[in-house]
């Protein structure tokens, strides 16, 4: 009997699920590198320059003056990340910060850059993201000629989605995320109705075209829903590494 190559693939697709199925079933501990995988590599393109005002309608959630939009991620507290010249800079150990405002559907638009010396390879060079919901990641990364997992470098969905393509700039140089995020729906008893979905422009170049996000963010092992609340708090991460922003503004989209 003569297979398909299209059937053969889908019967080894099914397979692989039923195993990562059985697999977490038997709460079976899996090595984060487990999640990570390096092909298909997205190619590089270099973006075009743009200047991104926020509209009227948002809520600018830091322009250079204070951090009074945010709270500290570990005990609600006031940040104690640094502000130089209109610019917001990781303080390395103290934790993330948060929105002190709660957030379901949204318009994020920020921009990050990397330090301009290069220390670290891999996961530990530029590292940060931003976490909408406290839940669901995009990653900052230096993946400016830096070999790592292609589903952990820069506008990847962390552990999840690699980039369509690879437009970071060179350490040092502004990055621009805008990102459109659908949350998502669940019924009374806790069912997922429907699955948050994202779209990321990184540097103006669309590189999440409306991804069906799995589950949360998880580090080590495959995603699962389970129901939370219907709007959460926007996270900037502390992976010790100092990063910089600026000009970061939400529209919630009802």
């Amino acid at each position: 009997m003569k297979i398909s190559k299209t059937l053969f693939i889908v019967s080894l697709s099914m397979i692989s699920t039923s195993f990562i199925g059985f697999a977490q079933d038997k709460e079976t501990e899996l090595p984060p590198e487990a999640t990570e995988f390096y092909e298909p590599v997205p190619p590089k393109v270099k973006a075009g320059e743009a200047t991104n005002t926020a509209p009227s309608d948002a809520k600018i959630l830091f322009d250079g003056s204070n951090l009074s939009a945010w709270v500290n991620e570990k005990d609600g507290s006031n940040p104690t990340w640094n502000i130089e010249e209109n610019i917001l800079t990781v303080n390395p150990g103290t934790g993330g910060i948060k929105t002190k405002e709660n957030f379901g559907d949204m318009q994020l638009h920020l921009e990050w850059r990397s330090p301009s010396e290069i220390q670290g390879d891999g996961q530990g060079r530029g590292n940060s993201g931003v976490i909408i919901m406290e839940k669901y990641e995009v990653q900052i990364l230096d993946s400016y000629e830096n070999e790592t997992y292609t589903n952990g470098q820069a506008a990847s969905i962390y552990k999840q989605s690699p980039p369509l393509a690879n437009v970071t700039k060179a350490p040092g140089e502004w990055n621009t995320y805008d990102i459109i995020f659908t949350a998502p729906r669940f019924n009374q008893n806790g069912m997922l109705l429907s699955p948050a979905k994202i779209t990321v422009l990184h540097n103006g170049v669309l590189v999440q075209n409306n991804y069906t996000l799995r589950g949360p963010t998880e580090y080590i092992g495959i995603p699962n829903y389970t129901k939370h609340e219907e709007k959460l708090p926007i996270h900037l991460q502390d992976h010790g590494n100092p990063v910089s922003f600026r000009n970061i503004w939400v529209r919630e989209l009802n």
